[in-house]
């Protein structure tokens, strides 16, 4: 056997040790590589054969990585990464990006912030569609067919790829109306007897606010009068003087720019929320979600500027 064959052999062992444990099960793994699973059993005996080592602890009804397959796990994703990087090179891969791809964003920040990256990122490429999928939950990228998706908070699951695009400052506001002719709040001692409205997504009982200085923090806790999931509910319902709420930045800068709603307690925000492009782990990745990735990341300090939040 050659040399290049005994490679290309290592590399599907390695791809197949990925799947099984992305996907749960030797079974799952079968179905999502189009095999059978006594196919999937022998790759991963195989490997660990190659390797000397013991990677997965099975039982009839549970699977479990061992010390050693939690090692291997993280250098054969490295390693797959790589060769996915070079394979694209040597293969052309800098071919005009075509093809639909499906991305899932955030339901509000999709709908405002991010439409003109898309838009700039369709115009660039005409061959490229996009389904613009707008929900706020983290898709099943594979039982849904999503190719990668934006999300607002931290990214705990280990079986994707996270690229942190931008923090989303956060700030309190409110209606002039609500502080009915009172000074404007300058700490957020003075926030704590107003009503509130909670984005019950980031907060719902309490919240922390710090100093622009990093000098200081403040815990607030607060029962608000209304309690959403909807940022541009929350955002709404402060423009009515239902109460006062802590909202990204770009959601209301027009609003306060127009006098519609005041920054309270300016020098003080609670902790951004970090903006992510997330993805599946794969051995290759299609030049249209590359190209996406890498114009989101280079559109967004711009797109954040803009908004008033750089």
């Amino acid at each position: 056997m050659s040399t290049s064959s005994n490679a290309a052999d290592r590399i599907e062992l390695m791809q197949t040790f990925v799947r099984i444990v992305e996907a749960g099960s030797l079974s799952a793994a079968a179905a999502q590589l189009g095999t059978t699973q006594p196919t999937i059993s022998r790759r991963l005996q195989a490997l660990e054969r190659m390797l000397g080592l013991r990677l997965l602890q099975r039982s009839t009804h549970a699977m479990q990585l061992t010390e050693d397959g939690e090692r291997c796990l993280a250098h054969a994703r490295e390693l797959l990464s790589h060769w996915s990087a070079l394979a694209a090179e040597v293969q052309g891969a800098r071919e005009e990006p075509a093809g639909t791809l499906r991305v899932v964003a955030p339901h509000a920040f999709g709908q405002q912030q991010l439409v003109g990256p898309l838009t700039a990122f369709l115009a660039r490429y005409p061959r490229v569609s996009v389904e613009w999928l707008l929900h706020d939950r983290t898709p099943d990228f594979i039982a849904e067919n999503i190719d990668c998706a934006i999300r607002v908070g931290e990214v705990s699951d280990p079986s994707v790829v996270a690229i942190k695009l931008a923090d989303i400052p956060r700030i309190a506001v409110a209606a002039p109306s609500l502080l009915a002719g009172q000074a404007l709040p300058t700490h957020p001692e003075q926030l704590a007897a107003l009503p509130w409205v909670a984005l019950r997504t980031f907060y719902r009982n309490e919240i922390t606010l710090h100093h622009e200085d990093g000098s200081a923090s403040h815990r607030l806790v607060i029962q608000p009068r209304l309690s959403t999931d909807g940022l541009f509910a929350a955002r709404n319902a402060a423009l009515m003087g239902t109460g006062m709420c802590v909202i990204s930045a770009w959601a209301v800068r027009d609003d306060i720019a127009q006098g519609r709603l005041l920054h309270l307690a300016p020098q003080w925000q609670a902790a951004p929320l970090p903006l992510y492009l997330v993805y599946p782990h794969a051995p290759h990745y299609p030049a249209r979600l590359r190209c996406f990735i890498d114009s989101m990341r280079a559109a967004m300090p711009a797109t954040l500027s803009g908004a008033g939040l750089a």
